[in-house]
């Protein structure tokens, strides 16, 4: 039974090896100090966080996220530590919550590797803090503990750290918020808050019935996704309870009910649009769990196998001799079993969610679609704009076919950008400079010919910057067509001039805004959506159209302004870290397969997949001249 505590209480912990699981309805930082008798952290070796995320017996989550996972090991932790403090705290520079107060109370609990609860802490009370001690494990004769803290600091992070007795606590504050806002940046937004969960056909990812072992993993356990673990049973060291007579026979098994039928829109919401993109986000959602159990099963099979074998090494009965390989055999056969049974279950989700992305594919919407679904071949120009956009495809390793659509929701809350260095990407490494930097422009126009494609008419503007002139080609098509809002600026003038034009309509919508007079703008000023597309940054730049384009990304999304770059990050190398902020504010995309993104849940690396038109195909020139053709009648 589930100890519920409250603050000040605690409860005997049964095991040594657990896992913690936090549940915040928003994004924190996770980490855990280990301390000795006196509670004194030795020094930043003792702490770990998204930085530097594993120490010995302990292991935290390496982004910020909304549901944290830490696992737990307290027989491996160093003789002197007799605490660990789990500690949360809010992000800073990202434009979310500043105090827990603002947000549902945090709900902690400390699990065995089964899954099932052990001690629960609902931290209430926590209003003008950023940052609370949530649980402390503790040593008392031999025997370890958890309390429930709900220590709040109203200093944030910082002022955590230095209470905990480490010295420069700021400095080490500002290191790990810095090791956040990276791992942010390469994290896909979650959207915003779904429906409940009774309205939507889900996939569960159900928890394994793994034995409870004398000496348990430190990995992640399998878990279940929709439904709490079955209690163990005391007599049997895990597993479901048997209910049944031990005299009487057993009742038949009822037959297997066949997987939900999928459908096409079985998500909530007011239209299908709203219903489809909530149903891609649920199927993005169904793949990263069901991808961690797995990969959690798998982790404690051979945590659980190389623990029993070093057990036979070290009794010297049962290193040689025909007793000693039979347990090896053994112990490795209960691994195959594991292994074999997460497999099972993968490959059935799995199977799922591929028939439902074979329903669901062929009915999206245009601004969802890949470029090769026929609904191009109906395209017409839409009356509004829709949710969200797609920017490329995202698959796991554990089936590449499997590809989850990227939809990114409308208005752009950040920039984009085109990485046109090598980078890590395998593919990358195998095309030479100028291929890779000619992808990297076609994708741009892909993206800028999408967005083009699913506002209303005149309510969307491109610009462009090339200021050597080296995307002609890539550009033609926007340009031939008609929907720029001008011909690609060159330069260091046309850059200078397009710079300016747009930080003044940031300007001028800024102070409208903040008078309250959002109708008092200048006649003339265009009110459209803005896309500015940089080619082959930073050439053509001075420092004054740096600080400018910094400027637009950190101001311009608000009201409006979008970038879209298309860059190598190495060619900017010479500003240094001057550019950090910049690369760190716009979403990174690549134009060949890279595995760089992160699902807001649990931070699997995700392969991305740019779109890509079919060959020989005349749809991008099609959908561009019908954008045009649709602003010249409504005169836009």
């Amino acid at each position: 039974m589930t100890a519920e505590l409250v603050r000040g209480q605690n409860h005997p912990l049964p095991h040594t090896r657990l896992e913690i699981r936090v549940s915040a309805g928003h994004p924190v930082v996770a980490g855990a100090t280990l301390a000795d008798e006196g509670g004194r952290v030795a020094g930043v070796e003792w702490i770990a966080h998204p930085g530097s995320p594993s120490l010995p017996g302990l292991e935290v989550s390496q982004q910020a996220a909304a549901d944290h996972r830490l696992a737990v090991d307290l027989d491996a932790v160093p003789a002197a530590v007799h605490r660990l403090s789990v500690l949360l705290a809010l992000p800073v520079g990202i434009g979310g919550p500043t105090r827990f107060g603002a947000l549902a109370a945090p709900f902690v609990a400390v699990t065995g590797l089964d899954g099932t609860e052990i001690a629960s802490y609902t931290i209430t009370g926590l209003d003008r803090e950023s940052a609370v001690v949530a649980l402390e494990l503790y040593r008392r004769q031999g025997a370890w503990k958890v309390r429930a803290m709900g220590q709040g600091y109203e200093g944030g992070l910082a002022a955590m750290l230095g209470d905990q007795g480490l010295q420069r606590p700021a400095d080490l504050a500002a290191s790990i918020l810095e090791a956040v806002s990276r791992g942010l940046a390469r994290s896909v937004s979650a959207p915003p808050p779904r429906v409940p969960e009774a309205e939507r056909v889900r996939h569960s990812a159900p928890t394994l019935p793994v034995p409870q072992p004398s000496q348990s993993s430190p990995q992640t356990p399998p878990t279940s996704q929709a439904t709490p673990s079955s209690p163990a049973s005391p007599s049997s060291g895990g597993g479901p309870i048997s209910y049944a007579h031990p005299r009487r026979a057993a009742a038949p098994e009822p037959p297997r009910q066949a997987p939900p039928v999928p459908v096409a829109g079985d998500a909530g919401g007011w239209s299908m649009d709203e219903r489809l993109y909530n149903q891609v986000w649920g199927m993005f959602e169904d793949l990263a769990r069901t991808t961690a159990a797995y990969r959690s099963a798998c982790d404690f099979a051979e945590s659980r196998l190389d623990k029993e074998l070093e057990g036979l090494l070290s009794d010297p009965r049962s290193r040689i001799g025909g007793a000693g390989d039979a347990a090896r055999q053994a112990a490795r056969a209960r691994h195959d079993e594991l292994t074999a049974r997460a497999q099972e279950v993968l490959d059935r989700d799995l199977d799922q969610l591929a028939a439902e992305s074979e329903v669901v594919e062929p009915a999206l919407p245009a601004a969802y679609a890949r470029w090769d679904n026929p609904v191009w071949h109906a395209y017409r120009v839409p009356m509004e704009a829709p949710m969200a956009v797609r920017l490329g495809d995202l698959h796991l390793p554990e089936r590449t076919e499997l590809r989850i659509p990227m939809l990114v929701r409308l208005p752009l809350e950040r920039g984009l950008w085109v990485d046109a260095g090598s980078g890590h990407s395998e593919a990358a490494e195998v095309l030479d400079e100028a291929e890779l930097r000619r992808l990297a422009l076609d994708t741009a126009v892909a993206h800028a010919a999408r967005l083009l494609a699913v506002y209303p008419p005149g309510e969307f503007t491109v610009h462009v910057i090339d200021p050597a002139g080296s995307g002609t080609a890539a550009l033609a098509p926007l340009v031939e067509a008609g929907v720029l809002a001008g011909p690609p600026a060159a330069g260091a003038a046309g850059v200078s001039a397009v710079l300016d034009q747009l930080t003044e309509r940031v300007d001028l919508v800024q102070m409208a805004l903040r008078a309250g007079a959002p109708d008092a703008l200048p006649p003339g000023l265009d009110t459209a959506e803005q896309l500015l597309i940089v080619h082959d940054f930073p050439h053509g730049f001075d420092d004054r159209a740096v600080t400018r384009l910094r400027y637009l990304a950190d101001e311009g999304p608000s009201v409006g302004v979008h970038l879209l770059m298309v860059a190598d990050r190495e060619d900017a190398s010479a500003y240094g870290p001057v550019l950090d902020p910049l690369w760190r504010s716009l979403l990174r995309l690549t134009p060949v397969a890279d595995d760089h993104l992160a699902d807001p849940w649990v931070g699997h690396a995700w392969t991305y997949e740019p779109p890509r038109f079919p060959a020989g195909s005349r749809v991008l020139p099609q959908v561009l001249a019908q954008v045009a053709e649709s602003r010249r009648q409504w005169g836009r």
